[in-house]
C-alpha cells in the first residue's frame, strides 16, 4: 500500500515538473516572439518617421499614404523610394506592413486610415493611397471597411488609389485585391491605378523592390496618375 502511494506521488511530481518545464519553454518562446515583434514594429515606426522627414520635389503638395514600398524598406537610401519619382512637393507617410485593413499589420493602429489624419494635418493638393500587398490574407469585409475609413479621411482632397503590383511572393493573391480595390474606387468615385501588369525587379525576398524597381514603379505610377486625373 505504501509503495503504491509513493508511486502515485512520484508520478504526480513528475507530471507537475513536466508541466512546469512546458510552461517555462512556452513562456520563453512567447516572450521571444513578443520581443521580436516589438523590436520589428519599433524599427518600422522609426523608419516611417525618418522617411516622413524627407520631402522631395517642388510644386503642389502631394501626400502619399502607403506601406513598405512607400517607406523604402530595404533601400540604402529610403528617400529614393518610388514616391520620389512623383511630380510636386511629395510628403510620404509610409509604414511597413500596413494596409487598408485594420489588422493587416501586427504593429497596432497603423492602417492607412489610422495614419491619414496625421498625414493630412497640413492638407494636400493630391493624396495618393498606395498598397494592398499586406491585405493579401484579409477578408473582403476587412478591406472594404478599411477603404471606407480612408475615403472619409481623404474626402476633402483629390485622391488616387494605387493598387498592388504582382510581387512574386504574393502574386497569387494580388488579382483578388486588385479587383476589389478597382470596385471600391468606382463606388467612391476616385481614380484607380492598377499596377499588376508591371514587370519589376525584386529583392531576394520576392516582395520588396530593388532601387531600379522603385524607379520603374514610380515612373509608371506617375504616368498613370497623370492619365487618370487629366481633364
Amino acid at each position: 500500500m505504501l509503495s503504491r502511494v509513493l508511486l502515485v506521488r512520484r508520478r504526480t511530481a513528475l507530471t507537475l515538473a513536466l508541466a512546469l518545464v512546458v510552461a517555462l519553454v512556452a513562456t520563453g518562446v512567447f516572450a521571444a516572439r513578443a520581443s521580436a515583434n516589438l523590436s520589428r514594429c519599433e524599427r518600422f515606426a522609426a523608419a516611417s518617421v525618418a522617411r516622413a522627414q524627407h520631402v522631395t520635389g517642388q510644386g503642389e503638395r502631394v501626400v502619399v499614404i502607403g506601406d513598405s514600398w512607400s517607406a523604402g524598406l530595404g533601400l540604402d537610401r529610403p528617400v529614393q523610394s518610388w514616391p520620389s519619382r512623383l511630380p510636386g512637393r511629395v510628403h510620404v507617410a509610409g509604414f511597413s506592413g500596413s494596409g487598408f485593413s485594420e489588422d493587416a499589420s501586427p504593429c497596432g493602429r497603423v492602417s492607412f486610415a489610422d495614419r491619414a489624419p496625421a498625414a493630412l494635418k497640413y492638407g494636400a493638393d493630391l493624396v495618393v493611397v498606395e498598397g494592398g500587398l499586406n491585405d493579401y490574407d484579409r477578408s473582403r469585409a476587412e478591406i472594404t471597411a478599411g477603404f471606407a475609413r480612408v475615403m472619409r479621411d481623404t474626402a476633402a482632397y483629390p485622391t488616387v488609389v494605387v493598387g498592388p503590383a504582382s510581387a512574386p511572393s504574393r502574386a497569387r493573391y494580388v488579382p483578388r485585391v486588385d479587383q476589389l480595390l478597382r470596385e471600391l474606387c468606382a463606388k467612391y468615385g476616385v481614380p484607380y491605378v492598377s499596377t499588376v501588369d508591371l514587370d519589376l525587379p525584386y529583392r531576394d525576398d520576392r516582395l520588396h523592390l530593388t532601387p531600379t524597381g522603385h524607379r520603374l514603379f514610380g515612373d509608371a505610377v506617375a504616368a498613370r496618375i497623370a492619365l487618370a486625373t487629366q481633364g
